[in-house]
């Protein structure tokens, strides 16, 4: 197990899953003690990254399962969690402190680390990037054909980019959410309490290209996954 201070700068690139309260969401009031939430954290870790590592070889789709784990100290930053890969495209899930002291068990933090684990192990970033550039080419084209101009170009590739990265986003979701379930699971931790941490997050309900799907198809989706393990 290795939790390092996270970096930000040209360490990290490519961040899928932003896992974030908009500001006011929650309060300023840590539900554990810093001292709670960094053991609660702690044992979290050596629980979940070894079951989603061994997840990542089994799936076989990453090239790269050696997980690190990321904190940012800034007591400042809000909550968040997200996927990336540095580099040397080793996976990174990192965590803000704001984020860790705001779970109220550590089953939702469990389930928080196997969603954005899940989100590498499915190699949704790869294919968020090709998705993105395959759209920006067509609409780019498309652009060019209707008689656009360099500009009129320029802006098409760029939604294009933009609606060739959401059109998958809630079924990337939903995948994470399923394959964060087994992972949840599998390290002793109890899903369903765990996604709990998702329903305090405003529901998007089912907005075309939306980022993330409603609660209720997130809820469903452990649920039924909870039910397939035997749960």
């Amino acid at each position: 197990m290795r939790i390092t201070a996270l970096l930000f700068a040209p360490a990290l690139f490519l961040a899928a899953c932003d896992v974030t309260f908009p500001t006011g969401q929650v309060s300023e009031e840590w539900v554990l003690t810093p001292e709670e939430a960094a053991q609660s954290f702690v044992e979290v870790v050596r629980a979940v990254e070894p079951v989603a590592e061994r997840e990542c070889r089994r799936y076989g789709t990453a090239r790269n399962c050696d997980f690190l784990i990321a904190v940012d100290p800034n007591p400042r930053a809000q909550p968040n969690a997200f996927q990336s890969v540095d580099e040397q495209g080793r996976p990174v899930l990192s965590f803000t402190a704001s984020l860790i002291g705001s779970v109220q068990n550590a089953d939702e933090l469990a389930f928080v680390m196997g969603h954005e684990a899940a989100h590498h192990i499915a190699n949704h970033l790869e294919r968020q990037r090709r998705y993105s550039a395959d759209a920006a080419e067509i609409f780019g084209g498309l652009a060019t054909l209707t008689g656009g101009g360099s500009d009129d170009v320029v802006r098409a590739r760029e939604i294009g980019a933009v609606v060739g990265a959401r059109s998958y986003a809630k079924e990337f979701e939903l995948e994470a959410d399923r394959l964060g379930t087994v992972i949840t699971w599998r390290a002793g931790y109890d899903p369903l309490v765990g996604a709990q941490f998702f329903t305090r997050l405003p529901d998007p309900g089912d907005r075309f290209l939306a980022s993330h799907p409603p609660n209720k198809a997130r809820m469903d989706m452990v649920a039924s996954t909870l039910q397939s393990l035997g749960g």
